[in-house]
């Protein structure tokens, strides 16, 4: 895929960390991203959360936050982007089909995406059975991924933390990530 290997020689130009979320895709795009050429270089991961808890308690969406929405698109980047403590995140959410959910119509897709500066979102419909609606999210989220990889300063020579003796992979501010940290950092010394 053209997305892929744009996205591929700019985070390896840059040193960038690219990660995706997903829910509507079910593992699609991160598939597709991790066949991009060295990606074991540049690309930190990727998370399926389908049910709504899991996105509340792992990435810190909002609860009450509508699972198709703009909104719940851009949590869902920011909190995968703190989480792989990565550099680019895009998410998919959305309605694949056969027909409609929570009074969306089936082909509702949102792609939320997040820099270390920014956040934003596209509602997207697309026609079609739910495989050919999460192929187009998949190719529409690629597109996306390497058109803010492409914005993205280089990344500095340190990262957060990441990595490091007695972190944490829990995304700070998540339930329980203060008695996570404790537990690992007394486990540590």
């Amino acid at each position: 895929m053209e997305e892929v290997d744009r996205l591929s020689a700019v985070a390896r130009d840059r040193g960038l960390r690219v990660c995706v979320v997903e829910s509507l895709t079910s593992g699609k795009l991160a598939s597709v991203v991790g066949a991009g050429e060295g990606a074991s270089e540049w690309f930190a991961g990727g998370m399926v959360a389908y049910l709504t808890d899991v996105k509340e308690r792992v990435l810190g969406l909002t609860p009450g936050t509508d699972p198709c929405s703009a909104a719940c698109a851009e949590q869902l980047a920011t909190g995968a982007l703190s989480l792989f403590d990565a550099d680019v995140c895009v998410s998919t959410t959305g309605v694949g089909g056969p027909g409609p959910e929570g009074g969306h119509p089936a082909g509702t897709v949102y792609l939320g995406w997040a820099t270390r500066s920014a956040t934003g979102h596209r509602g997207l419909s697309f026609a079609g059975g739910p495989e050919e609606v999460m192929d187009a999210a998949v190719e529409a989220a690629a597109r996306l991924l390497a058109f803010h990889a492409e914005s993205v300063q280089p990344a500095g020579p340190l990262r957060s933390g990441a990595g490091q003796p007695g972190t944490t992979p829990m995304r700070s501010g998540a339930p329980d990530a203060d008695a996570a940290s404790i537990a690992a950092s007394s486990s540590a010394s």
